[in-house]
């Protein structure tokens, strides 16, 4: 399959297009960049750095993609942006490489939504059949598992964790880190409960969602402290995998606290 290149766009030497793949009018590709088979860039799209974008991808209007990342500390070091297959681009979206301060690159995984204007910085680490909605603001060193939901205008804070399969509500604003099959909403983000759409589309047993609901009542109640209560739940019923996977994400900790219910005196 030939690549089609419109005339107006701007592909510098070095560039890997893949077969397939079409550039519409008035996109400019860096010497670096890798763009995989069939992908589509709908206009004004630029994009640079040392990016590889996967197969299928489709790209929309005044997205930039792969340029410097919005850190102060960053001074031009070797970094890297890495995007899957088969994911959508939307409108105004960005994307920035890593920085020294980690490990140097950003990774996208396979089949993610991006809607228009969300934002990925630098050193974030998203899974795939992630979806974000529009004006999503994901801020440094972030780590979203697979088949995370964002609503639109939502932001999290540097550092956090987001869970797989959890949903974080429209305007929230996330400033810890989300268990596994975790649903955060408000700004500040509290926990309000677990995502149990997510996990019946996730194809969860229904008793592994019962005893799910029984961990979950049981870590946040505020009878113990959740050191106390990962214990105990461990015991009673570490043996089922969503169970443990919570724990595990408890016990790993991060640069965040954990984000935990609104305490029942207020509203």
């Amino acid at each position: 399959m030939s690549v089609n290149i419109h005339p107006s766009s701007i592909v510098e030497d070095g560039a890997i297009i893949g077969e397939g793949a079409e550039i519409g009018p008035f996109c400019h590709i860096g010497p670096r960049v890798k763009l995989g088979a069939e992908a589509s860039l709908k206009s004004h799209v630029v994009i640079a750095g040392n990016t590889t974008i996967g197969e299928r991808a489709r790209i929309f209007p005044f997205s930039s993609i792969g340029h410097e990342p919005q850190d102060l500390k960053y001074q031009g070091e070797e970094n890297s942006l890495v995007i899957g297959d088969d994911c959508m681009i939307r409108e105004g979206v960005t994307m920035n490489p890593g920085t020294a301060g980690d490990d140097s690159q950003t990774i996208v995984g396979n089949r993610c939504t991006f809607l228009a204007y969300a934002h990925v910085a630098h050193d974030c680490k998203i899974g795939d059949n992630v979806i974000f909605s529009n004006s999503v603001m994901l801020a440094g060193h972030c780590k979203v598992g697979d088949n995370v939901i964002i609503g639109g205008g939502a932001g999290v804070h540097q550092f956090c964790r987001i869970g797989r399969n959890s949903f974080i509500g429209g305007l929230a604003g996330v400033e810890a880190d989300v268990i596994p099959f975790g649903m955060a909403l408000g700004n500040r983000a509290y926990l309000g409960g677990l995502n149990l759409i997510g996990m019946k589309r996730a194809g969860i047993a229904r008793d592994s969602i019962h005893k799910t609901r029984n961990a979950f009542k049981q870590l946040f109640s505020g009878e113990t402290n959740v050191t106390e209560a990962v214990e105990n739940v461990s015991t009673e019923m570490g043996d089922d995998p969503v169970v443990a996977e919570i724990l595990e994400f408890i016990r790993q900790s991060g640069d965040r606290s954990l984000c935990t219910p609104r305490p029942k005196n207020e509203g």
